[in-house]
């Protein structure tokens, strides 16, 4: 994967291994603590909680190699996106999500909700052409650089390595109104959504009562034109 350069002095590298930390940092800082949905179950209600299986989650995608993140000209870390690669006949992708296995019952719920969007998204079946995709799992930008086209950069280099790597397919998951309509401004296609009021509990009850205007999760995608210039 090339570096690319982008306006405002910062470019988009890839993540490596050896980002971890610094990575992490990140995203305990602003990603951890306003993401809808860990507000909402008070995954880190104080400001010393951690959630180890959340730090996991996010981490374990990285070995993939397609994972970037935005960088100052001084080396800070500036926004992530941490991403993930699909593929139709692998074993983990009908259930990328083992909830059985989270210690955390309020992230266990997370990803409970994942693995129903995922299942029934079935974005392999809406597109039976597809065999492989790259999956945008965590998008996060400084809070101080926001407004400054960073998620934007890291969306559009997304695209342009799928396209680099010969995937016909770009997916992400968006558990906030925001990132939802950020998303779609980028020229993402929804192609599934679940509104929060019919993810219910064994008893009948939305598991998840975000505050508005958070009222659903949508699954986007963006089909890659590999022999065009998009």
């Amino acid at each position: 994967m090339t570096s690319n350069s982008a306006p405002l002095g910062y470019s988009i590298v890839p993540i490596t291994n050896r980002d971890s930390d610094r990575v992490l940092d990140l995203l305990r800082r602003f990603f951890f603590r306003d993401e809808p949905l860990n507000v909402c179950v008070g995954l880190l209600d104080n400001p010393q909680d951690t959630c180890e299986e959340l730090e996991q989650y996010c981490m374990e995608s990285i070995g993939d190699g397609v994972s970037i993140m935005a960088v100052s000209p001084n080396g800070n870390i500036l926004g992530v996106c941490i991403n993930g690669i699909l593929t139709r006949d692998e074993k983990s992708s009908e259930n990328k999500n083992d909830e059985d296995e989270c210690s955390n019952p309020k992230f266990r719920k997370i990803l409970k909700l994942l693995s129903t969007v995922y299942r029934e998204s079935n974005v392999f079946k809406q597109f039976p052409e597809v065999d492989k995709l790259l999956d945008i799992r965590v998008v996060s930008v400084d809070d101080a650089c926001r407004g400054q086209g960073i998620a934007k950069a890291l969306f559009d280099k997304t695209k342009n390595l799928a396209k680099e790597l010969n995937i016909p397919l770009v997916r992400v998951d968006c558990t906030s109104h925001f990132s939802a309509k950020a998303v779609a401004r980028l020229g993402f296609d929804c192609v599934y959504t679940l509104p929060y009021s019919e993810h219910l509990d064994s008893d009948g009850y939305p598991v998840f009562t975000p505050e508005l205007p958070h009222t659903c999760v949508k699954t986007y995608v963006h089909l890659v034109d590999l022999d065009g210039s998009q």
